[in-house]
């Protein structure tokens, strides 16, 4: 199949080709490090790791920036609240944010540039925006002249006279019209600036991703993506302002993820009602919260709660155990020197649910179909375990599809993660119950699994002796 993805441009599906043979050009918004992300911002992190993830499976080269918003009006805030500077703020923030990104098992972009340290861009990118009359000075800040860009609206598809204005547009007299938003604002007393040929200041939200993209893009994206609340103003600003530079597309594809909700009630920082995932990440493994953002399909909405997160803790249990099973039966096998029969038989079907999990993934990215390709892949698993002519070929068989599945959603721990818990002294407590047991010290024994417990480990008595798997 041909990868196909909706374009929030054309409100359609339509397959994906990228400009160059081979290689993706893909531009996401990153976060605005003024505080902790939280379990909303987490999802288009994730997704769009998938979505990368995937492309790179395929054979795809992919270019991925996600930038970081280091000055804001948020982090002038935060700064003027913590008695701090604006970029002590935002570099204890994004440590904060990759800390995040490694537990959430996300793979770092191919860059990460910040606004700060691309000011010559953005002021070259407002000056070739000047000098075509598309934008305009006033009282130290500058504007873009919306009714010079006879697109602008066509991507969140509104009409420019009943526009509804983002938050982050300011309405004021200094503007000529009130659909022109700031590409540039003057300095205030106290406040971070920049010098300029107009006079210090410090840049508008918009601009710093169009000109960051440029440089390290080019004119023309292969895919922008981002949350369902930035198509408009962000994304329908970024559009007028690159296109009406270079004369463009600014993006060839444009994806959106939608919301996430509390209980059924949208994130909001005036609700309070937003969960941190540096907080989340202490109650429940990572891989958790993986999973429940990539079991709804990424334009949909999402409910977050208890019992959704719940379930999703079981899910990967039940993943990670197949996963433990198959590795532990695998060391069995080679350490007895059984090669078993043919598996023949099994390569059709391995072969049949590793093509319905590329079909899915190829439908616009349908990762909730995706997995349940990985749950049969896993219960075959499970009965194949139970088969008595089980052979060594057979279990790396399946371990192969589901490793390569997991590269793509990202579900399974590192076995590094497993590796790391069993230390000396669990390694003997482990001992001591074997021995316990033999000599029919069955309180001893149970004591021993208790300790284990309290320490994160679980241990399972199989026919092909014990084995242990992570709480």
């Amino acid at each position: 199949m041909t990868l196909h993805l909706y374009n929030t441009l054309t409100r359609k599906k339509e397959a994906f080709e990228s400009q160059e043979l081979g290689k993706v050009k893909m531009y996401v918004c990153g976060p605005t490090v003024y505080d902790y992300i939280h379990v909303g911002n987490a999802r288009p992190v994730v997704f769009f790791d998938v979505v990368r993830r995937y492309l790179e499976s395929t054979g795809y080269e992919v270019n991925y920036v996600v930038n970081f918003t280091d000055v804001d009006d948020k982090l002038i805030r935060k700064a003027e609240e913590l008695g701090s500077t604006v970029p002590e703020v935002a570099e204890t923030f994004i440590a904060a944010f990759n800390a995040d990104l490694e537990a959430l098992a996300v793979h770092k972009a191919t860059l990460s540039p910040r606004v700060t340290e691309h000011i010559t861009e953005i002021v070259d990118f407002i000056q070739g925006l000047l000098n075509k009359d598309i934008a305009y000075e006033s009282e130290g800040d500058i504007y873009f002249r919306t009714a010079k860009f006879e697109e602008y609206g066509k991507l969140s598809h509104q009409n420019l006279e009943e526009l509804q204005f983002g938050i982050r547009i300011e309405v004021g007299d200094r503007k000529e019209n009130p659909q022109d938003f700031v590409l540039w604002k003057g300095a205030k007393p106290g406040e971070i600036f920049w010098d300029t040929p107009w006079g210090p200041g410090r840049p508008g939200w918009h601009i710093e991703c169009s000109a960051m993209a440029r440089k390290y893009l080019g004119d023309t994206l292969d895919i922008h993506g981002g949350g369902h609340d930035l198509q408009f103003p962000h994304h329908e600003c970024e559009v007028a302002q690159s296109e009406a530079l270079t004369g463009k597309p600014l993006a060839n594809y444009w994806m959106h993820n939608g919301y996430i909700n509390i209980d059924n009630v949208k994130i909001s920082k005036s609700l309070g009602n937003g969960i941190s995932v540096h907080e989340l990440v202490k109650q429940v493994k990572p891989q958790a919260i993986r999973y429940f953002i990539l079991s709804g399909h990424y334009r949909s909405p999402l409910n977050f709660n208890e019992e959704a997160l719940k379930q999703a803790v079981n899910s990967v249990e039940r993943i990670a155990n197949s996963v433990s099973n198959l590795r532990h039966r695998l060391q069995v096998l080679e350490s007895e020197e059984q090669t078993g029969a043919a598996v023949f038989e099994l390569d059709a079907r391995l072969a049949e649910i590793m093509s319905v999990f590329e079909a899915k993934m190829d439908d616009d990215f349908n990762t909730p179909d995706a997995i349940t390709a990985v749950f049969d892949l896993v219960g075959e698993a499970n009965q194949y375990l139970n088969r008595a002519d089980v052979s060594t070929e057979g279990v790396q068989a399946f371990l192969d599809v589901l490793e390569q599945m997991d590269e793509v959603l990202g579900l399974i721990p590192p076995q590094s993660a497993e590796a790391d818990l069993l230390d000396e002294e669990i390694e003997q407590l482990i001992v001591d119950r074997t021995e316990a047991r033999q000599s029919k010290n069955w309180a001893r024994a149970d004591e021993i699994r208790d300790l284990l417990t309290e320490k994160g480990i679980a241990l399972e008595d199989t026919p092909q002796g014990i084995r242990w798997r992570r709480l």
